[in-house]
């Protein structure tokens, strides 16, 4: 594969290539692999902070190349000779404040983390276990509004998702930018950043031109899958998430994704 015939392959992680156990096949690596000996460009999108991120990379035997994380906030480039093994090279911060006092006013029980780079969450209740990597701190609710962070994230373990959903539109938050997942969790991110946004930017880098794939399964996918050339969902996402892309390849208990890089030139 040359340089000007390689893709920009985007993968979601969570329910993409790890399994909702983060687990992580040995199809799947093999073929993550084999499409970065074809000269495609694997880059990691994800809503993943850095220090999550890092880990599934170094799983992939990815050492060296591209990821985004936080839902696009943060782009980072991979290199072990680097000091940390990585450098930021995009970064978009907001003032978390009014989002979170409007929540809290309406969600006084909820949890809220803000995203401290390269380390971990400042929080004010511990999360359930499992759910943010890193090192935590517990601080106040002003504490956490205080400072200009990359990723704001709001978990009501007490509500249901459609409850959750409905509480978060009955709110009305303006000038930012935020996804929902699977369960009562919501990712909060600087306004107009998305995923999309960040591997625009990566595209440019790269000199790809319209040779953009992405494979993704959740609600912070939407926007990545109608971005790329060809948009993959995994045959499990919600019918939005199919319907924002191009095709849909199989489950993530079926390693859907690995059909999906085994359709990219120079894998045949």
């Amino acid at each position: 594969m040359t340089a000007d015939g390689a893709w920009l392959v985007a993968l979601d992680l969570d329910g993409t290539v790890l399994d909702y156990q983060e687990r992580l096949s040995a199809a799947v690596v093999d073929a993550v692999s084999a499409t970065r000996a074809a000269g495609h460009h694997v880059v990691l999108a994800t809503g993943r902070s850095v220090t999550a991120t890092l880990p599934v990379a170094r799983a992939l035997g990815i050492s060296q190349g591209w990821a985004v994380c936080s839902n696009g906030s943060l782009t980072i480039r991979m290199d072990p000779a680097l000091e940390l093994g990585y450098e930021v090279v995009e970064m978009v911060t907001f003032d978390p404040g009014p989002a979170i006092r409007l929540l809290h006013a309406h969600l006084p029980d909820a949890l809220f983390a803000v995203e401290e780079i390269g380390v971990g969450f400042r929080m004010n209740k511990p999360f359930p276990p499992g759910e943010l990597h890193g090192d935590h701190t517990i601080v106040g609710i002003e504490d956490l509004a205080a400072e200009h962070v990359t990723r704001l994230v709001v978990r009501s373990p007490e509500h249901t998702p459609d409850e959750f959903h409905a509480l978060v539109a009955q709110v009305g938050l303006h000038d930012v930018t935020y996804a929902i997942g699977w369960t009562a969790w919501m990712d909060v991110a600087p306004e107009g950043v998305t995923k999309a946004s960040a591997l625009e930017l990566l595209r440019d880098r790269l000199g790809v031109g319209g040779r953009t794939v992405a494979v993704g399964d959740g609600s912070n996918d939407v926007d990545m899958l109608r971005w790329a050339t060809r948009g993959i969902a995994m045959g499990h996402a919600a019918p939005d998430v199919r319907a924002a892309a191009d095709e849909v390849t199989g489950a993530v208990d079926a390693d859907g994704v690995v059909a999906a890089l085994e359709s990219l030139p120079g894998r045949s």
